[in-house]
């Protein structure tokens, strides 16, 4: 993670001065722009839905949302960027139109390319819903972003709270912290229908540039945030093989770690029960507080690993154990859900994050024997994706290329089964960085983003509020 506030200085001139050649705004009238960053997933993809703890760092690309309210009931939304991907740039509705989650999804729907509009119309009705905003008018809301989506760089949850933070300023309620992290999840969880932990929008929030954010998702419990050891970078090489939180993979996965929660707590004779104070539907038990990475690996090696089965069919599960206790997935009776490994990751990768993260807040008295261990946690996190069904060719190929290089840790990121790949290294290790991904370019025929830098979370850069000068008449 480099330094880069010039680049991120000139990419917010080139926000507005894209917003004034849109003519999308009216001159002379309060504009209010917010900026959400990337995260790269150093290690804990897929614990924060099970309560562990995750290490994450923010990118230097970002999605920037700038809103200006209107006096009618219009809501307009203008993304120029979303016709590189097929999508439909520009969206309007009237703002009764947005009633509830299910009608934000069918608007969503009336017409390919428009699906993004969910994470946009979601936000904007959590902040009529909760804080009785919106009675006043519409918004026009302009949407700039050299965060590319389907990455595993959430993209998504950046879009959320980045729309989240300017619109909220705009009608004049202060949300930021945990507060506005668990406003971008309930849009994912309810609106999009991802089934999401609050990770991506935690660490988009809370993160600082040039720093790891230390999470632990019981909901959400941050810790002070630390510097990577003098010399040491971590870039992301995206493997140009797409992955989503909305994909089968992952869902399944996650499936499996809650039914393998559940069957414990049926053997432990504990009854888990809806949690009423949760804002985020959720599950609990008097034992573990419904987060299944608080049992620890020595237990389960010891009492449940080879007690649970290593595959389970939906409907013998459903036989069996009765209601599923994930409120974001569904059991398929004719699907087998890989439960002994699901359970293990979410035990065994809770403990590597908080080993790693040890590791990296201690000064490092013998370098080489530090970096040499901290590759070793990347691995071991990387290889742990396959046995839940979550591994990726692309991906094994990349950390391939990173140790057959000589660096020592590379791993799969955010939810597996594709994506991005961090990969560990001293600061002069760069152009060996740089060569693994030229090469598998010249292999795959196409050109990997090269995830490098970072910048600041959404709070720290908070709002800025402007104004377009009126267009100058010509002199006749």
């Amino acid at each position: 993670m480099a330094e880069n506030s010039s680049e991120d200085a000139s990419f917010e001139c080139e926000v507005i001065a894209t917003v004034a050649a849109q003519e999308f705004f009216v001159p002379g009238k309060s504009i209010w722009v917010a900026r959400a960053p990337g995260r790269l997933d150093v290690m804990g993809g897929n614990v924060d839905y099970t309560g562990g703890m995750v290490l994450q760092s923010l990118l230097r690309e970002a999605v920037w949302v700038a809103v200006q309210t209107r006096s009618d009931q219009t809501l307009r939304i203008l993304n120029p960027g979303a016709l590189q991907f097929g999508w439909v740039p520009r969206l309007e509705f009237r703002m009764v139109d947005l009633r509830d989650p299910e009608s934000l999804r069918m608007l969503c729907e009336q017409q390919a390319g428009s699906r993004w509009g969910c994470y946009v119309l979601g936000a904007i009705y959590f902040l009529m819903s909760s804080y009785g905003c919106g009675k006043g008018g519409g918004i026009d809301l302009f949407i700039a972003s050299d965060l590319p989506p389907n990455k595993g760089v959430s993209s998504s949850a950046a879009l959320e709270i980045a729309t989240l933070k300017a619109v909220s300023a705009a009608w004049g309620v202060s949300l930021h912290g945990v507060t506005l992290a668990t406003a971008g999840q309930w849009v994912e969880n309810i609106v999009a229908g991802a089934a999401c932990g609050i990770m991506d929008q935690a660490a988009i929030v809370c993160g600082e540039e040039n720093r790891l954010l230390p999470l632990l998702c019981q909901p959400c419990q941050i810790f002070p945030l630390i510097a990577l050891p003098p010399g040491i970078r971590i870039w992301g090489i995206d493997s140009m093989e797409s992955r989503s939180t909305a994909s089968v993979g992952y869902e399944k996965a996650r499936a499996a770690a809650f039914m393998g929660y559940k069957l414990i707590c049926r053997r432990m004779g504990i009854e888990v029960t809806p949690d009423p104070g949760s804002k985020i539907p959720r599950w609990t038990d008097s034992r573990w507080n419904g987060y299944l990475s608080q049992l620890a690996p020595s237990q389960f090696r010891d009492r449940f690993e080879r007690w649970l089965p290593e595959s389970l069919s939906g409907r013998e599960f459903l036989d069996c154990a009765g209601e599923h206790v994930d409120p974001f997935t569904r059991i398929d009776p004719a699907e087998q859900y890989p439960v002994r490994a699901a359970v293990r990751y979410a035990t065994e990768e809770n403990l590597r994050v908080q080993m790693l993260f040890a590791l990296l807040a201690t000064p490092w008295s013998e370098p080489c024997n530090s970096l040499r261990l901290a590759g070793e946690l990347l691995l071991q996190s990387h290889f742990a994706y396959t046995e839940c069904g979550l591994g990726s060719d692309a991906c094994d190929e990349l950390v391939a290329r990173a140790l057959d290089a000589g660096l020592p840790g590379a791993k799969m990121t955010g939810g597996g089964a594709g994506g991005v790949v961090a990969v560990l290294g001293r600061v002069e290790d760069r152009h060996v960085v740089e060569t693994i991904a030229r090469e598998y370019a010249a292999q795959h025929g196409a050109d990997p983003h090269l995830f490098e830098g970072s910048s600041a979370g959404a709070d720290s850069f908070g709002v800025r509020t402007v104004q377009l000068a009126p267009a100058k008449r010509t002199q006749q």
